[in-house]
């Protein structure tokens, strides 16, 4: 068993004791904290140039303490940050190694803050970095959204509503409403970010300190708006990480939908797309099969990520201010939440671009499901006169005839109309094809072609993309 004597030390004289073996593993949380080594460093480089700046430690401690921080971190990029369960978590351990290499000077660096203030700014700052991460890559997914539906404008497919077949829409149409739903996504990180951009570094346990800090250059050092302006909410609330995994779990909701398209298209009695080889596999006893497996993946995350969410929600229900142990497990399930994140944002961007749509296909499936229906009804209303209600009536019967004979509306004769209403003459066919559905369909925001390609536009120009020659 390993020595408690550091840990003793770390703890202070009042433990004359080593912790049990029970509370020196329920208590480490070097295993997964060890994630915050970079903003840990950056955060007591901040501290340490402060302390300085203001004369409560020497500009030669500060320097030593400086330099002998880009050492650890140096070590850390090389090595990776060692587990020593009895030093705790990143902060102890930082600290240790730093005092191994310069000495006694190490153990000013603590001055004027608490592992509480600590560990709240280190978790900003990585929870900060994920949504970066997560709005850069939402944008590259936007973008091969928005390229495949310049290529496909114009591509009808059916559209659907209960998985029935409703009206012809285009495939760029389709693939435009998870644009916009992406940009939602994107805009939610984006006020969470503005939202947690206080730094907590200098609310020290819970009530500040005596110590002359300035809190506003640690702040502006980190990237912050300032910093917070309570200290006991600084130390004590994770709101911020209960932000980004909302923000998260919508996100994967969106992220799921589009998977179970991709595999819903995938299938073979629908046939709309061919998957990359690169985002599927085989199966181990039947040859014939390509398994969507990466977007089967992407929709089970998403089942993951909302449990992350949870998690955190239920760690902090009904905790007493300030900081509680309880909220040491606040960041598993923010840095798994992270990780299913960014896979599955990568693996929805490669699958939209690699992808190969079998739009005759569509084209087919829109034409079979008796998709211009509604255009038949809005004829004999704008046409004939008919009220909708009568008009509904009178399209079903011509549904119910072409469906007797296996064949589209458009297929029927004039004389098969005419049967079922005599008002019904040949201008009829003119809004009875899928093209003509789809080219009517030009309010804003709808699926005409010429709509679709000047939302196309609007799009690129907002994500900052060259127009296609």
């Amino acid at each position: 068993m390993s020595d408690n004597s550091g840990s003793n030390q770390m703890w202070g004289g009042r433990f004359a004791g080593g912790p049990s073996a029970i509370m020196r593993e329920i208590n480490a949380s070097i295993p997964f904290d060890k994630a915050l080594w970079r903003q840990d460093i950056a955060a007591s480089k901040a501290h340490v140039d402060m302390l300085g700046a203001q004369g409560i430690v020497s500009g030669e401690d500060a320097a030593l303490i400086a330099d002998g921080l880009d050492k650890v971190a140096a070590e850390y990029e090389a090595n990776g940050v060692p587990e020593n369960w009895d030093l705790e978590d990143i902060h102890m351990t930082t600290e240790s190694r730093l005092a191994e290499l310069i000495g006694p000077a190490a153990g000013r660096l603590h001055t004027a803050r608490s592992r509480n203030d600590q560990v709240a700014t280190d978790f900003r700052l990585w929870v900060r970095d994920a949504m970066d991460q997560a709005e850069l890559g939402l944008r590259q997914l936007q973008v091969a959204l928005v390229s495949r539906a310049g290529e496909h404008a114009g591509s009808i497919m059916p559209g659907f509503t209960h998985l029935q077949t409703a009206q012809p829409v285009t495939l760029g149409h389709h693939l435009m409403a998870y644009y916009e739903m992406i940009g939602r996504d994107r805009s939610r990180f984006a006020d969470a970010r503005s939202r947690m951009n206080r730094s907590p570094l200098g609310a020290a346990a819970l009530a500040g300190t005596g110590f002359p800090i300035d809190r506003f250059r640690t702040a502006e050092a980190l990237g912050f708006d300032g910093p917070t302006d309570n200290s006991l909410d600084s130390v004590s609330d994770r709101d911020f990480a209960l932000d980004y995994l909302m923000a998260a779990a919508q996100c994967s909701l969106h992220l799921s939908r589009l998977a179970e398209e991709f595999i819903i298209w995938a299938s073979q009695p629908f046939g709309f797309v061919t998957l990359p080889d690169s985002l599927s596999t085989g199966s181990s006893i039947m040859p014939q099969k390509k398994n969507p497996d990466a977007a089967e993946l992407v929709r089970g995350h998403s089942g993951r990520i909302v449990g992350c969410l949870t998690a955190l929600m239920i760690t902090m229900k009904g905790l007493p201010l300030a900081y509680s142990k309880d909220m040491q497990d606040d960041k598993p399930p923010v840095f798994e939440a992270a990780s299913l994140l960014a896979l599955s944002i990568a693996a929805m961007t490669g699958m939209v671009a690699e992808a190969k749509f079998r739009t005759d296909r569509m084209r087919a499936a829109a034409e079979l499901g008796y998709a211009t229906a509604t255009d038949l009804a809005d004829w004999l209303v704008r046409q004939a006169n008919i009220p909708f209600r009568e008009a509904h009536h009178i399209t079903g019967s011509a549904v119910k005839l072409a469906e007797s004979r296996g064949i589209a509306l458009d297929q029927l004769s004039i004389e098969d109309l005419k049967g079922i209403d005599a008002r019904i003459d040949d201008r009829v066919y003119a809004a009875l094809s899928v093209e003509a559905s789809v080219a009517a369909r030009c309010s804003h925001g709808g699926t005409a072609p010429d709509e679709v390609r000047k939302r196309v536009a609007q799009a690129r120009a907002a994500l900052g993309l060259e127009e296609s020659a």
